[in-house]
């Protein structure tokens, strides 16, 4: 019998040393060596989780702090490094997304979907 917590273990082994993680990491040491774009990113996340906390509580942005917060996002995209980390966080994010799908989709059988 496979020990379900050992297949984790290993699978986070696995997150853990993969490309993408390692790619994050290298950004964020340039990033953090680079205090202007250090501020650019600190700021820009903060502002992200401040307009993600109000949507969540039910407050949404509205159009013009919306286009503000993607005119950011491009005017960091510029930044090589903060570009290299927001490439290599998305796809740590897409690895993640397909991870739970896989996990969901062997569950589906148990309220009615189709038997993976």
């Amino acid at each position: 019998m496979t020990n379900i917590y050992d297949k984790a273990n290993e699978l986070s082994s696995a997150i853990r040393n993969s490309k993408e993680v390692t790619d994050i990491t290298a950004a964020m040491q340039l990033i953090e060596a680079d205090p202007e774009s250090k501020r650019m990113l600190d700021d820009f996340r903060a502002r992200q989780i401040e307009v993600q906390q109000r949507m969540m509580s039910g407050d949404m942005p509205n159009p013009e702090e919306m286009e503000q917060m993607e005119k950011l996002f491009e005017v960091l995209n510029l930044n090589l490094n903060i570009r290299r980390l927001f490439d290599a966080e998305q796809r740590l994010s897409t690895i993640i997304e397909d991870i739970n799908k896989i996990i969901t989709d062997s569950l589906s059988h148990l309220y009615g979907g189709p038997e993976q």
